[in-house]
């Protein structure tokens, strides 16, 4: 079992963010500005030691890298933001090509929604408009992607890239798209793409015969989707009462969904077919959304260690060769493997001893606690 964490690479100043957010803006920014909204709420999340670490640091992926792979963390999925031609956040993973380190293996998530105001309640205000373009959009795009896979450290499956897509449904023209792609990184010596879809909380699956897998992004698509009808029905009442009359109904109404319900969800859905496993850390993403936030209760670090362990050793699980789990360093969404400063690292030896649940039940090597 190959474990994959996501990536978020908007730990460094872009001018974008500058513009849109303030000078100065990173992902740190609303990390470190998060309050608790209430007696035991672990806000605001600090990194250990204090280490609001700038991704344009060369040393910063040597040591995300070292950190991983000394845990048994097989990779990174990074964030890949595209809007038709236009780039954001891309220089930490143009700076991990460009020098050939860190020798850490990874891959490409293509973040396909647009950026709007939604951390100020406005979605409608959009930032950066989504849209997909013609052919010759799609040849830019697969001409910049395969640049990436051609990287050595690119993860393959079977010597395709393994490359997902965060919304696949909101492609009008996926199947046409992935066509050319595929052609594309055929001429380029590739016997096709390996190509993951995301469920997250948008049901539409449209293209599901058109991708070869999915996975999904927890806990928000358990959350979403998957939860006792009596919680579902409880969510869209609340939702549907935010809406119409009462706006600020969380301060009144939190809705925390609890972190064991959320997990003995997961727990109970089998993976079937050609679908990855996956997995969630913690969830909080007041830091971003305020009162709006969803923030997950119950969490503590042996639920987690426990929970993982289950996961990797269910029959319908085992014996895939890949699981993703949310996330490396979502720190403003409080699900991160990165060591803070109430845990350490005990999130990251939390996984090596759910690595090593599995390798006992698989007889494949055990990950050495380090000296």
């Amino acid at each position: 079992m190959k474990i994959i964490a996501f990536y978020l690479p908007q730990f460094h100043r872009v001018p974008e963010n500058d513009k849109w957010w303030g000078e100065g803006f990173t992902e740190w920014t609303n990390t470190s500005r998060a309050k608790p909204l209430f007696v035991g709420h672990r806000q605001p999340r600090i990194p250990q030691n204090e280490n609001y670490y700038d991704l344009l640091n060369p040393e910063v992926q040597e040591w995300q890298a070292n950190l991983a792979r000394k845990f048994g963390i097989f990779g990174f999925c990074y964030y890949h933001y595209w809007f038709n031609g236009k780039r954001l956040l891309e220089k930490p993973l143009e700076t991990v090509l460009s020098t050939g380190k860190p020798d850490f293996p990874f891959c490409l998530s293509w973040a396909n929604e647009p950026w709007t105001k939604t951390w100020e309640g406005n979605d409608k205000e959009v930032l950066m408009a989504q849209t997909y373009g013609d052919e010759a959009d799609w040849l830019e795009h697969i001409n910049y992607l395969l640049k990436c896979f051609k990287d050595d450290r690119y993860i393959k499956v079977d010597g395709c890239p393994l490359f997902l897509i965060y919304r696949p449904g909101s492609i009008p023209s996926l199947q046409d798209m992935l066509s050319v792609w595929r052609a594309e990184a055929k001429k380029a010596g590739f016997p096709d793409l390996h190509i993951v879809g995301t469920k997250t909380i948008f049901a539409d699956t449209t293209g599901e015969d058109t991708v070869d897998a999915w996975t999904d992004l927890e806990p928000l698509t358990t959350y979403a989707f998957h939860l006792p009808v009596r919680y579902m029905v409880i969510r869209k009442l609340r939702g549907a009462l935010r809406r119409a009359v009462l706006p600020n109904l969380n301060k009144l109404w939190p809705g925390r969904p609890n972190y064991d319900l959320l997990w003995t969800r997961i727990l109970r859905r089998r993976i079937k077919g050609s679908c990855y496993p996956a997995a969630f850390v913690d969830w909080d993403n007041s830091a971003r959304k305020g009162e709006n936030g969803l923030i997950v209760s119950g969490f503590t670090i042996e639920k987690f260690r426990k929970y993982l362990s289950k996961l990797l050793v269910k029959k319908d699980v085992r014996d895939k060769p890949f699981l993703f789990i949310n996330a490396w360093n979502e720190w403003a969404e409080g699900t991160y493997l990165e060591p803070d400063s109430e845990h350490g690292e005990l999130l990251l030896a939390a996984v090596r001893d759910a690595l090593n649940a599995h390798a006992r039940v698989t007889d494949n090597s055990r990950i050495e606690k380090p000296a």
